[in-house]
């Protein structure tokens, strides 16, 4: 239903090999990563914000940690034993964003956006998007799902030092799929929704604490972020998250859902979403029935907009979209045509146009306005089954 790829493992790729672009817009981009309460009631999210620039800033790894490529491994190889293979490769990848740095204030407050990510991903894969949105004025939090449905999360618990994992949970044997997926959408939205109260508590001045980065503090955010500018995203199971979270939370103006997998949402609920939806789809991935979901709701709501973008496959909109060299064993299946940079730029740039019109910025987005309605090289609007030729 959602495969994540991985690269092939050739000579001379050692470290260093992923291609992350820096953020075209006019801000420089920090990140830090959140976690708020020793429970899996709490949150884990990774923050991408407009920051000032200091000399001799680091830039984080692009897999936090080595468990990540062992979740990894387990989730889209099926093989743990991979994942050394994995760290070798992968492992030393930077994002070219400044760790910790320091928060660029703005009075009036930037735009939020909550991030969710897709199957068998975490809150760093989606780095290339969240860094390009950050660059033009939003404040980005990429939450780490806890419903087993990431490769691996962990939190910490109150005991010093103590950290519980979550690895990767495949449909129980014997399960339905469709109620098994269902169960977790419903929690990712609630998790989205639980990070927009965050935020909102963050902004009423209460003390938040966050446990893994007494350093940076979350304080600063407080007179910062427009609450009255919220919206939510993500890339295919969390593309439906996003949808989800539409019809839970009505503070979300309104929802970007990258290549959505409509799957695992109750029919029920299609009558109930009732705010503006984008659907940014791949060439290759949506099925009939997926669409037919989403023109339910165009149908119900013009604002509603769906866009196919020529030349991609699923991961185009992931970060491993701009990792070279073919994928393993070619298990996954074609990468797109289109160049990522180029695939990025459309998805963002509807994005952002999308994002002016829904809630109410004063930006020039809206010079990207016919992306919208599926105008420009490499997209088309709708869903075109018949036009492959990937």
């Amino acid at each position: 239903a959602d495969p994540v790829s991985l690269p092939r493992l050739g000579p001379g790729s050692m470290g260093g090999m992923l291609a992350l672009p820096q953020g075209k817009g006019p801000h420089h981009v920090g990140c830090t990563d959140v976690m708020v309460g020793h429970t899996r009631q709490g949150l884990f999210l990774h923050l991408f914000y407009p920051c000032l620039l200091r000399a001799g800033a680091s830039e984080p790894l692009w897999i936090p940690r080595s468990e990540y490529c062992a979740g990894l491994a387990d989730f889209a190889l099926r093989r743990r034993w991979c994942s050394a293979l994995l760290s070798i490769t992968i492992g030393s990848c930077r994002v070219p964003v400044s760790w910790n740095g320091p928060f660029k204030p703005h009075s009036g407050g930037y735009p939020l956006i909550i991030f969710s990510h897709g199957l068998g991903a975490f809150r760093t894969l989606y780095s290339s998007v969240c860094t390009e949105l950050a660059s033009w004025g939003f404040v980005v939090a990429a939450l780490e799902h806890r419903d087993h449905s990431a490769a691996t999360t962990y939190f910490c618990t109150a005991e010093a030092g103590r950290e519980e994992w979550i690895p990767f949970q495949r449909v129980p044997q014997g399960q339905k799929e469709f109620y098994f997926r269902n169960k977790q959408v419903h929690q990712r939205a609630e998790e989205c929704v639980r990070a927009l109260r965050l935020f909102r508590d963050i902004a009423s001045g209460r003390s938040v604490l966050n446990i893994l980065h007494q350093d940076w503090d979350l304080s600063v955010l407080k007179d910062n972020i427009d609450l009255a500018k919220a919206a939510v995203m993500g890339h295919s199971f969390g593309g439906v998250t996003a949808v989800l979270a539409l019809v839970k939370e009505p503070s979300f103006r309104c929802a970007v859902a990258l290549d959505a997998w409509m799957f695992p949402l109750e029919n029920l609920l299609y009558p109930e979403v009732p705010k503006p939806v984008l659907f940014v789809n791949t060439e290759r991935f949506q099925t009939p029935e997926s669409v037919a979901k989403m023109k339910r709701l165009s149908s119900r709501n013009s604002r509603t907009k769906i866009i196919t973008v020529l030349g991609t496959v699923h991961e185009s909109q992931t970060d491993f979209a701009f990792l070279p060299g073919k994928l393993i064993g070619r298990i996954f299946g074609a990468r797109g045509t289109l160049d990522p940079n180029e695939g990025l730029a459309i998805t963002s740039r509807a994005a952002l146009a999308f994002l002016q019109r829904h809630l109410d910025l004063e930006e020039e987005f809206d010079q990207w306005d016919d992306l919208l309605e599926g105008v420009g090289d490499s997209v088309v609007p709708e869903a075109p089954f018949c036009r492959s030729n990937l």
